[in-house]
């Protein structure tokens, strides 16, 4: 087996991808590393408990479909031909072959299930949705996916943010970017951090407006892993500066530090209007 493993920044670096938790990246890194030629782990729940990851990281690598799973416990990592090349003296097949005969590659090197492909959504419809079909006199109308939990916490979320009097927001529209992000939030640190976190922001003077440059935060910044991280921890916590200087300072803040202060307004005003 090849010594190296590579991975695409088309896949890593993408939206879908980086939306997820640190741990289930990371879950998703360390299978990469240790599948065998073909792309295939047959302990993928024992690499899991290894790594620190839990059961909802594997469930979400198979709703994301960043893993196909087989009925014997394999699992495939999806994008394998486009992560990896591996030169014919080096390249050993994979032992798994009823699972690979149930695979196709796809024009663009994906993994594809031929044989039974409800099988790759079942942990999707388990851990997140369940499915409502909507009927009326004239029949079938179609599948709506119902998500009640995560319909309550939007909900929830939007309210608390709202009622902080800032940069209001209409609604999170479902498997939006934003919605994605607040979804990958509350997995990480739980509903309860995240309503914090909206009360931390009502009560910095900073991140209402009360600065040199009158930035005010927005949600979409807000959701911003790292941004997210330090207001929870409490940066942008604001005191009254000394002196005859006008305005509020972050939370141990020395004078000393203007032009990192400057440099960090900046930059979050370019990922806000990013």
């Amino acid at each position: 087996m090849a010594e190296r493993r590579m991975f695409a920044k088309t896949i890593v670096l993408s939206d879908a991808f980086l939306d997820m938790p640190l741990s289930t990246r990371c879950l998703y890194f360390t299978l990469g590393m240790l599948a065998d030629d073909d792309g295939f782990v047959n302990n993928p729940k024992s690499i899991m408990r290894q790594c620190g990851a839990q059961e909802d990281d594997m469930k979400l690598l198979f709703a994301k479909k960043f893993l196909l799973p087989f009925e014997s416990g394999v699992v495939v990592i999806k994008h394998w031909r486009i992560n990896n090349y591996l030169q014919k003296d080096r390249y050993q097949p994979t032992k798994y072959l009823d699972e690979k005969n149930m695979l196709e590659v796809e024009k663009n090197g994906a993994y594809h299930r031929t044989d039974q492909p409800e099988i790759e959504t079942m942990y999707t419809q388990e851990a997140y949705t369940q499915e409502r079909i909507d009927k009326d006199s004239k029949g079938y109308k179609g599948v709506t996916n119902v998500t009640p939990r995560r319909t309550d916490e939007r909900q929830t979320v939007t309210d608390a943010w709202n009622a902080a009097g800032i940069s209001p927001i209409k609604k999170i529209m479902p498997e939006t970017k934003r919605d994605r992000m607040l979804a990958a939030r509350i997995r990480e640190y739980g509903l309860e951090d995240v309503l914090a976190a909206i009360g931390k922001v009502k009560e910095s003077a900073f991140l209402k407006g009360k600065n040199d440059r009158g930035w005010v935060v927005t949600f979409d910044w807000f959701l911003t892993p790292s941004n997210f991280q330090k207001v929870l921890e409490g940066n942008y916590a604001d005191t009254k500066p000394q002196g005859k200087s006008a305005g509020y300072q972050r939370h141990g803040e020395e004078p000393g530090a203007e032009m990192q202060s400057a440099i960090n307004r900046m930059l979050a005003e370019m990922e806000d209007e990013g």
